[in-house]
């Protein structure tokens, strides 16, 4: 069976790189808006009986979300023998709970949204908080890939006497799973309370990593509050100017501005999500799943 790829707007370098993985076509599709905003949306290419693969990261989903529900039921009223979502970026993760009262478990409703009109659903590195796994709240056939391994090798490629920090205990599994990957040493900030607001954090060995380079990892990079937090940290203990890594580059107002700014010495993301500190790609981890969602997607009852 075929494979017809269709890039939402600004997806088009990630299906791009797919269609040459995969061997397969790119689809051509008119999306615009109608004066009053509404969404119009027009498949000009053959799928009839063909995978439609959808690639749309889902960074601020909620301009996006009509357009790709609209090119997905289009694509099946045109015969697409089913459609797989390729959502690097999973937006809606957070609100898993009813916090306070009047509030909703969104992140459920979403999934119940995108299952209603994708027949499969590949991403990277998903903020789980409570939710232990996708299964648990999408109907449809999910994968999650890990950007892990790419990060570690695209470290040994490019920094010479890594040292990968982490800047809080939460975050040593991912950091020391990095560490591993990249056969590079690991440190986790200590953080002492001496009161309300006085909180005391220590370099753990900082003297002997003083000819390491600081690397900084993490999933997503919104405020990039922590990673400034923690530039700071090393400045004072004078370690060398750090690297910064991270999975989504989601940077939120002049994050990205900030965190430059900080006394890093580079800023480097995975291409999730399109930006100017892409530098690792990732696009190879959804291949295995695209090439065997066709089965995948008759399974649901």
């Amino acid at each position: 069976m075929k494979t017809t790829l269709f890039a939402l707007p600004g997806n088009e370098e990630l299906a791009r790189l797919l269609a040459e993985r995969l061997g397969a076509e790119l689809g051509e599709a008119a999306l615009r808006h109608f004066p009053d905003g509404e969404s119009y949306v027009r498949i000009l290419s053959d799928v009839k009986g063909k995978k439609v693969v959808l690639a749309c990261t889902l960074d601020r989903p909620d301009a996006k979300l009509l357009p790709l529900y609209f090119l997905s039921k289009v694509a099946k009223s045109m015969g697409a023998a089913c459609t797989c979502l390729v959502a690097p970026y999973l937006a809606y993760m957070r609100q898993d709970k009813v916090f306070k009262e009047g509030e909703g478990i969104t992140s459920e409703y979403f999934a119940r949204l995108i299952s209603g009109f994708a027949d499969s659903l590949i991403t990277v590195d998903p903020h789980l908080h409570r939710i232990s796994n996708l299964d648990a709240i999408y109907d449809i056939p999910t994968e999650v890939v890990r950007a892990a391994s790419h990060i570690s090798h695209w470290i040994k490629e490019n920094i010479q006497s890594p040292l990968l920090v982490g800047p809080d205990s939460e975050s040593e599994q991912w950091v020391s799973e990095v560490a591993k990957n990249a056969n590079a040493p690991f440190i986790v900030l200590e953080k002492i309370r001496r009161g309300d607001r006085n909180v005391e954090v220590s370099i753990p060995q900082v003297e002997a990593y003083q000819n390491h380079t600081p690397v900084l990892v993490d999933d997503i990079i919104s405020t990039a509050r922590t990673m400034i937090e923690t530039v700071g940290h090393l400045r004072q203990a004078k370690m060398r100017p750090p690297v910064c890594i991270g999975v989504h580059a989601v940077f939120s107002g002049n994050a990205y501005q900030n965190l430059l700014g900080a006394g890093t010495s580079r800023v480097v993301t995975c291409n999730t999500i399109p930006h100017e500190s892409n530098a690792i790609d990732v696009s190879d981890l959804y291949i295995e799943f695209i090439e065997k969602f066709e089965k995948m997607a008759f399974r649901k009852t």
